[in-house]
C-alpha cells in the first residue's frame, strides 16, 4: 500500500492503476473514486496498511465494473456492430449475439457458427470501435478459412480496412498489459501525455 500522498500502481483482474491514498482525520471509512486510471483513496488516519489493501482492492474492482458498463461498447451496441461488420462479407455470417467475456484471457474474440454466438474479451468494451470491428472481422473470417492463409487475410481486409491498424494496436496494449508495472513511474506517465494523439484522428501522434 502506497504511503499517504506517493503513487503506487494497483493490478487489478489485469488492469494497472494508479493508486493515491490519503488519510484524513475526520474519515471513519474507506472511500474510493475512480478517475479515469487513478484510484483516489481516503482512509481513517489509524488504519493499517495490511487492513486496508484488500480494502482497497474490493472498492476498485468494483467501480471498474461499474466504469465498464458505462462503455459506450455494451453487449446490444456490439451486436449491431458484429452484423454489421458481418454484412460486409461475400457470404455474410449469422450473429445471433455477441457475448463479453472476463474468463476469455488468452485471445480476443472467437466465434461459434453452430451458436452463432461471437465472444469477446472483456478488455475490448473500452477499445475504440475500429479496433472491436477488426476482431469481430477476424472471428467471422474463421468461420470461412480456419487458418491464416492468404484467402484468409485477403477475406479479412475486405471486410475490414483496419485490420493492420487494429492488430498493432492490440499488440501495443498487450505490450503495455504485460510490463506497464516494470516502467519507472516518469516513464509511465510520459504513456499518457499524447492520449488523444490516434493516427487518423488529425493529430500528430509521434
Amino acid at each position: 500500500m502506497s504511503k499517504d500522498g506517493q503513487e503506487k500502481v494497483l493490478l487489478v483482474d489485469g488492469t494497472a492503476l494508479t493508486l493515491l491514498v490519503e488519510r484524513k482525520k475526520r474519515v471513519k471509512n474507506v472511500n474510493a473514486r475512480l478517475e479515469g486510471s487513478v484510484l483516489r483513496v481516503s482512509a481513517p488516519p489509524g488504519m493499517r496498511d495490511e487492513d486496508l489493501a484488500p480494502v482497497v482492492e474490493g472498492l476498485a474492482r468494483r467501480l471498474l465494473r461499474r466504469a465498464h458498463a458505462r462503455k459506450v461498447n455494451g453487449e446490444g451496441e456490439a451486436l449491431a456492430l458484429a452484423r454489421r461488420v458481418a454484412g460486409r462479407f461475400p457470404e455474410p455470417p449469422s450473429v445471433g449475439r455477441v457475448l463479453f467475456s472476463t474468463a476469455q484471457r488468452s485471445r480476443w474474440g472467437s466465434y461459434s457458427p453452430r451458436t452463432d454466438t461471437v465472444r469477446l474479451n472483456a478488455a475490448l468494451r473500452g477499445m475504440p470501435r475500429w479496433v472491436l470491428e477488426a476482431v469481430v472481422a477476424h472471428e467471422l473470417a474463421h468461420a470461412v478459412h480456419p487458418d491464416h492463409s492468404p484467402s484468409f487475410w485477403r477475406l479479412l481486409r475486405g471486410a475490414c480496412p483496419e485490420t493492420d491498424r487494429a492488430i498493432a494496436f492490440l499488440d501495443g496494449v498487450s505490450w503495455l498489459a504485460r510490463h506497464h508495472a516494470e516502467l519507472p513511474p516518469v516513464e509511465r506517465e510520459g504513456l499518457g501525455m499524447r492520449e488523444s494523439a490516434v493516427p487518423g484522428d488529425g493529430t500528430d501522434p509521434l
